[in-house]
């Protein structure tokens, strides 16, 4: 007698979407209709404290998960997907690195229903002092190479501001140049 196999008991779209090494989310209007076990351990929440809450509660503030709706809405308008890398928040508080991408079933209404993939990338590139709000959106930036002035147009901040910023991040990470500042971002050793 054959013994009956997972993929006996669950149809294999199923089984791909709960078995997949990546985190996978649907979502209507930011709200998690469904998720998988590794959305589930990387957040550190069981899957049943996921479904129907807004994804608001996934990042590290309520300003943040404006911002990057608004970026994400901008976006997914002009592309039908989005793709970015950020640092969200674990159920037990602590921030981490995520690469993100989306992508929209309707972009004409861009969050009426998205299937997302998040990827934990806290292994290569390490959260390494406490950060602000504002400094995890400069740094999510700095790492794509943006200018001070660039930075600043897409925040609707002052280029002051942004400076500002940039020098507190330096400071906290003890770096003394955009490169060192990047590279301590990337989570690579400071150079000798």
């Amino acid at each position: 007698m054959k013994s009956k196999t997972l993929s006996d008991s669950i149809a294999e779209p199923e089984m791909i979407f709960e078995l997949a090494p990546v985190g996978l989310m649907v979502t209507h209007q930011r709200i998690i209709e469904r998720c998988n076990r590794a959305m589930s351990d990387m957040f550190g929440y069981p899957v049943d404290q996921l479904v129907g809450r807004t994804t608001e509660m996934l990042y590290p503030s309520h300003e943040e998960f404006e911002h990057i709706g608004e970026r994400w809405v901008a976006g997914m308008r002009q592309n039908a997907h989005y793709r970015d890398q950020r640092i969200m928040r674990h159920a037990k508080g602590h921030m981490f690195w995520c690469a993100v991408s989306g992508r929209s079933f309707t972009p004409d209404a861009p969050f009426a229903s998205v299937v997302w993939v998040f990827d934990d990338i806290s292994d290569t590139r390490p959260v390494n002092a406490p950060l602000t709000a504002r400094e995890r959106e400069i740094a999510a930036r700095v790492i794509t190479g943006l200018t001070s002035k660039q930075i600043a147009k897409d925040l609707n901040v002052s280029h002051r501001t942004v400076e500002a910023h940039r020098l507190r991040l330096m400071r906290k990470l003890d770096v003394n140049s955009t490169g060192e500042l990047i590279a301590r971002i990337l989570g690579m050793p400071p150079s000798p």
